[in-house]
């Protein structure tokens, strides 16, 4: 089992910055993959970023691409992702979630075997 627990979110103006933090514990993360996705009021649950674990390739989806940055600290176990230059679109829930190396492309959210509860990010002035 894998546990996640996210941090970090909540509501910033448009253009600014903000960083979620997501806590993993359980079983080894040296095959795993880490992502991040984002669900909206009314829409489908859209990856936005992910990482190897064991390599750090970094994968990200073109809406975010150049704003976000996914980053693991392997001491302390934890996924962080950097967004800046937030935009009223990026507001959604963000999950931490993590599959395992052939579960499925990074970003597709069927490929996630473990979820974290989600945190709220809302970019509004």
């Amino acid at each position: 089992q894998v546990q996640l627990v996210e941090s970090g979110g909540g509501l910033v103006q448009p253009g600014g910055p903000l960083e979620l933090s997501c806590a993993a514990s359980g079983r080894t993360f040296s095959a795993n993959v880490l992502g991040w996705l984002r669900q909206a009021p009314g829409k489908d649950r859209e990856a936005v970023a992910a990482t190897i674990w064991s390599t750090a390739t970094t994968f990200y989806a073109d809406s975010v691409k150049g704003r976000f940055t996914i980053s693991t600290d392997n001491v302390k176990n934890t996924v962080s992702l950097q967004m800046n230059s937030l935009k009223p679109d990026d507001t959604a829930v963000y999950y931490c979630a993590a599959a395992f190396l052939g579960d499925g492309p990074w970003f597709s959210a069927e490929a996630y075997r473990y979820w974290g509860q989600g945190t709220q990010v809302t970019v509004s002035s």
